[in-house]
């Protein structure tokens, strides 16, 4: 298969019908590689794709790949999160693709905002490196008890607490508009 075969997309109302399926991937992923990720209910993604802060990515009508983006502290910072491949279209580059279009959807929706990532997966970090993240500590990220509340769900979330919310399993990566003024929006 080709990875131009796939439309790389934002997402609408009309997506929801792909809600459980990618939350469903989503939960897969995480007990494959024996990580956390923090859960989200249907409700919530549905939100995401009829506001416009999701990435869909579709192979005629089969779902591929997904992400989504949320503003936070005033719109100071934006999170990228979700970012999932269905296993049938792995190894294509088509999590570059979707991760390269929810940075372009951020950065068109708040182009002031500090963009930022929570990951423990290494070809998000590299990912990331390559858009212009860089690792930051905690401290650096929004202080938005709103974000904080969705690690809860994370099996994670006790190692995060213990630690005052300085440190977890995740990396955190930070994407500062102001340092990359030459990029193109």
């Amino acid at each position: 298969m080709d990875s131009k075969q796939i439309d790389v997309m934002v997402a609408d109302a009309s997506h929801e019908v792909y809600v459980d399926k990618i939350l469903d991937t989503i939960r897969e992923a995480a007990k494959v590689r024996g990580t956390g990720i923090a859960e989200r209910t249907h409700e919530y993604v549905a939100t995401k794709m009829k506001e416009g802060k999701a990435i869909i990515a579709l192979c005629g009508e089969e779902f591929a790949g997904f992400t989504y983006i949320e503003s936070w502290g005033n719109k100071q910072y934006v999170a990228t999160s979700g970012l999932i491949v269905h296993p049938d279209y792995r190894g294509l580059g088509l999590a570059k693709r979707i991760k390269t279009a929810s940075f372009r959807l951020a950065r068109l929706r708040w182009p002031k905002a500090k963009i930022f990532s929570l990951t423990s997966g290494a070809a998000v970090m590299k990912m990331n490196t390559e858009l212009g993240y860089v690792p930051v500590t905690f401290n650096e990220l929004t202080d938005d008890e709103s974000f904080w509340k969705g690690c809860e769900g994370c099996i994670n979330h006790d190692i995060l607490v213990a630690k005052n919310r300085k440190f977890c399993i995740c990396t955190a990566m930070l994407y500062d508009p102001n340092l990359h003024e030459e990029d193109k929006i």
